[in-house]
């Protein structure tokens, strides 16, 4: 289907006047230091994350207001803002009682339960810095993360404690506390571990917050490379400017607004946006405790009211495929925002927003490293299909081009490909990889830090992705950007994933193979094979396009919702997998 390269953005798209109506003007007026005024900091100075998310407002008129909505298979719980800080300071207290002190290391590793949420704002009233882990994890990245992060505290369930910590506790000389919630509330009785509930049911509602400053560390999230070790990317407390500044500009939170991240907080998305960001703009956010669920989730979407929405490609493209009939059973007079991140959003699946909940999908670009987001289609842009939008208030975006020296320099050009970097120095950059400064000194050139994806800038200032540097295709000469052929096949109407690597090929360094996966109702065949190549042929042109596809009931993919090309490539040319920790299944 043929449509506009815009979607131009009217009045009557704008449901709530914009917080970013004129970029431009905020762009050139933008100041860190007056975003930092914005929050209250602490009684007698510093800065603490849990005190300008939960004690700001607790202390205030949103005392009351509900703070997070968890919903179960069978019911729902609502936390409120006061009792939020006293749940907090309650696991403050445990921690101290504990002798767990500033800058200790505690692990996180549950599914979307109030107790994860009570833990990490209650930690960082404690000084004591946040580790979360994915609840999928096996035993093995559990341990490296811990041992690599050198744990003191594991809070985690009795069942994934059985199932994958227990075996394994003897590997970790640093943990003191293992901490386990019980199922449905019922008081654990594991040798060798402490009771989450008693422990809570015996601390002090009163705590005053440890003094910490802008530089003190918060947050500890793992990344993982193509291979090798997991990084520990450090972060602060004084990100939360970012945190604050990025949800109201990237994600538009409005006071009453009903937010759903649905984003799992092993995952940076889901504990800056998750749990931070909305905290800080004192709105109230849906937590869904259950795994996906297409018409669950449309249900949600529609009974809860939900306003501003901010999901995973991943999550989108699960969506199509479960088909747009599920969608139109409901309707959401309340929605006015979606936005998504994780990996690029292809063309289609924005455009499938559009058509079939009535909002387009506003893809943004940020990662690990850079603790928020940087750049954003936000709700006043015009959308460029495909496109990550335009750097926010503070950022400092350039494409750039290595020198032989090592320096870098922007390339003014448009639409020249090149790394994509960042000028250093907004409030949520890493400030290092935990025992790793070598790798952490090989992110930046001068003042750049640089990202490690390669990306292309257009002449009116947006910002598109092409790939991460290894993933580029070098073919007869041409370099291929993955995105590109995969958005082209997504266009077909068979296909609901498309995931592209380079194969080896004597005669032109690389020929491009597609992996798909198939929409609900379509069949793998020769015959659509022939027509999924032709379609790319003429979308793409035959230097582009793929020479060969296959068919996969799904793809690799992490948690996060990226596609794990390395991973297809891997296993088509028999080599080692590497670090798959990450990986969905796992």
């Amino acid at each position: 289907m043929d449509r506009p390269s815009i979607i131009r953005k009217t009045a009557a798209d704008l449901r709530v006047p914009p917080n970013l109506s004129d970029y431009a003007a905020t762009c050139a007026t933008f100041d860190w230091d007056a975003v930092r005024a914005e929050l209250a900091g602490l009684p007698g100075g510093g800065l603490n994350i849990a005190h300008e998310a939960v004690e700001r407002h607790a202390c205030g008129p949103l005392h009351d207001k509900v703070a997070f909505r968890f919903l179960g298979t069978h019911s729902s719980r609502d936390i409120r803002y006061g009792e939020l800080s006293r749940l907090t300071n309650r696991f403050a207290n445990v921690l101290k009682a504990l002798g767990v002190g500033k800058g200790e290391r505690l692990f996180l590793l549950s599914g979307r339960i109030p107790e994860l949420y009570v833990t990490v704002l209650g930690s960082f009233k404690n000084g004591t810095v946040v580790s979360p882990l994915f609840s999928a994890f096996g035993p093995e990245p559990i341990a490296t993360r811990i041992k690599l992060g050198e744990g003191a505290v594991l809070v985690t369930t009795e069942l994934l404690y059985e199932r994958k910590v227990a075996k394994i506790r003897d590997q970790l000389p640093t943990l003191r506390h293992v901490l386990l919630v019980g199922e449905d509330g019922q008081a654990t009785n594991v040798p060798g571990t402490l009771d989450f509930g008693t422990l809570m049911a015996q601390a002090s509602d009163d705590f005053t917050i440890v003094p910490t400053g802008p530089e003190d560390l918060s947050l500890l999230h793992f990344t993982s490379g193509t291979t090798g070790t997991p990084k520990g990317a450090m972060h602060v407390h004084g990100a939360v400017a970012t945190h604050w500044a990025t949800g109201k500009y990237a994600l538009d939170l409005h006071a009453d607004d009903i937010y759903w991240c649905t984003a799992d907080p092993g995952w940076v998305t889901g504990t800056s946006y998750g749990i931070i960001a909305p905290l800080l703009h004192g709105v109230t956010s849906i937590v869904d405790e259950a795994d996906f669920d297409a018409e669950r989730w449309y249900r949600i979407l529609d009974e809860q009211k939900v306003s501003v929405w901010y999901t995973a490609p991943t999550a989108i493209r699960m969506l199509m495929k479960a088909g747009a009939e599920i969608a139109r059973k409901h309707a959401y007079p309340s929605l006015r925002f979606v936005a998504s991140v994780g990996e690029p959003l292809n063309p289609e699946a924005v455009w499938w927003g559009k058509e079939v909940l009535g909002l387009p999908i506003h893809d943004n670009w940020w990662q690990t490293e850079t603790g928020g987001i940087m750049i954003a289609n936000t709700p006043a842009f015009d959308i460029k299909p495909g496109s990550m939008g335009r750097p926010l208030p503070g950022i400092e975006a350039a494409i750039v081009k290595k020198e032989s020296d090592g320096k870098v320099s922007p390339v003014d050009t448009a639409d020249t490909e090149g790394e994509l970097a960042l000028k250093a120095g907004w409030p949520s950059m890493l400030r290092g990889y935990l025992h790793n400064e070598e790798r952490y000194k090989k992110c930046f050139a001068g003042e750049w830090y640089l990202t490690g994806d390669l990306a292309k800038r257009d002449a009116d200032g947006w910002f598109w992705f092409v790939g991460r540097a290894d993933d580029v295709i070098k073919s007869a000469g041409h370099l291929i950007g993955p995105f590109e052929v995969e958005s082209a096949l997504m266009e077909h109407p068979a296909v609901a994933e498309a995931g592209v690597i380079g194969k080896p090929d004597e005669v032109v360094g690389e020929v491009v193979k597609a992996f798909v996966s198939l929409k609900k109702g379509f069949e793998a065949s020769d015959t659509l094979r022939l027509e999924l190549l032709g379609h790319a042929r003429k979308k793409l042109g035959a230097a582009v396009a793929p020479k060969e596809i296959d068919f996969l009931p799904s793809l690799p993919r992490t948690r996060s919702g990226k596609i794990m090309r390395r991973l297809l490539k891997a296993r088509e040319l028999g080599l080692p997998e590497g670090d798959t920790s990450t990986l969905e299944s796992s």
